[in-house]
């Protein structure tokens, strides 16, 4: 999306030890600072998160981790600089779901293959969207949009941050497991898009939680549902969409911490058990409780079976309805 940006200022540390069983391959690591990839431009949700885990390494290892932004052509700028690092663990790549689930489906020639580039690490946090509408709109429901948008087909608006985005595709979900006919209208980011919604120039989006929240605690935004399977803690008044009349509806952000194929299995493991360590302190608790978001869990081969399948989740929905890369 935007060109390559400046390397991050802040330094953080990390020391690797690799177990006895891959000394051969790992028992040096690391030999140099770390680079952890963020594949698009800073100040978005990923960078707590990563100056949150640096300073986890920071503690336990001791070794320079440096968060890197890579932006550009929707997050494939930077993950493709990943896919192409040297397997050794000292090129990371922060990943979400956009170019490691959804774009792979809109842009199938890319230059990198999810399945085959890389080895998973961890699924770092994941959090929700909130069907959100202009106060204007006389619905206070799910039920309610859904008869509205019946009764009037093809006249009500969802906005989302763009093209394939998350916002875009719960939308598309939504209008695939009930059959309505709402019309998407994307913008370039939240933030636009929000600023619409509240101007009444459309009238709902399903927007990311820490977006949106202000907004609803000011009354500019009545929430009808969150996409996930579970309730917000920060909104528990506030039902699903799965609970809502639309069974099975889920759909959920998510980070994950990825490495470049044939990374040492010690170095991934190892990782894996120091991001899922840190976000049971309190202090990633806390961290969790303020961007609305949950920990992630689960072994690489775990993590790796997730991203498949979110990536076959999202290419049918994606063929389905003919959504096409901006």
């Amino acid at each position: 999306m935007k060109a390559l940006a400046a390397l991050s200022p802040w330094l953080v540390g990390a020391t690797l030890i690799a177990p006895a069983p891959a000394l051969a391959q790992a028992g040096s690591f690391p030999s140099k600072p770390i680079v952890m990839v963020v594949p698009s431009a800073p100040g978005g949700l990923t960078d707590p998160v990563v100056r949150f885990l640096g300073e986890a390494l920071q503690r336990a290892w001791g070794q320079p981790v440096v968060m890197e932004h890579r932006a550009g052509a929707g997050g494939i700028v930077g993950t493709q600089s990943v896919a192409q690092a040297a397997p050794d663990g000292h090129t990371l790549l922060m990943g979400n779901v956009g170019p490691l689930a959804v774009t792979p489906a809109l842009q199938p020639k890319l230059p990198y293959n999810v399945q085959r580039d890389f080895e998973p690490v961890s699924l770092v946090i994941t959090f929700k969207n909130v069907l959100v509408v202009n106060p204007s709109l006389p619905v206070n429901s799910v039920a309610e949009l859904l008869q509205l948008a019946r009764q009037k087909p093809g006249t009500l608006n969802f906005a989302s941050a763009g093209n394939g985005q998350s916002q875009h595709l719960s939308g598309e979900l939504f209008k695939s497991m009930t059959g309505v006919d709402i019309v998407h209208v994307p913008y370039k980011g939240t933030g636009p898009a929000l600023t619409d919604l509240i101007g009444g120039q459309v009238q709902m989006m399903f927007s990311n939680i820490p977006a949106a929240l202000p907004h609803i605690r000011s009354g500019k935004l009545r929430p009808l549902a969150v996409t996930g399977l579970e309730r917000s803690r920060e909104m528990p008044e506030v039902p699903t969409i799965h609970e809502s009349g639309v069974p099975g509806y889920n759909v959920v952000s998510w980070l994950a911490l990825v490495a470049p194929a044939r990374t040492p299995k010690a170095i991934v493991e190892r990782l894996n058990a120091e991001v899922q360590k840190a976000f049971a302190t309190p202090e990633g608790q806390k961290l969790l409780t303020s961007m609305n978001a949950d920990a992630g869990s689960g072994a690489p081969d775990a993590v790796g079976a997730f991203m498949k399948s979110e990536g076959a989740k999202w290419a049918k929905l994606i063929e389905d309805a003919k959504i096409k890369a901006d």
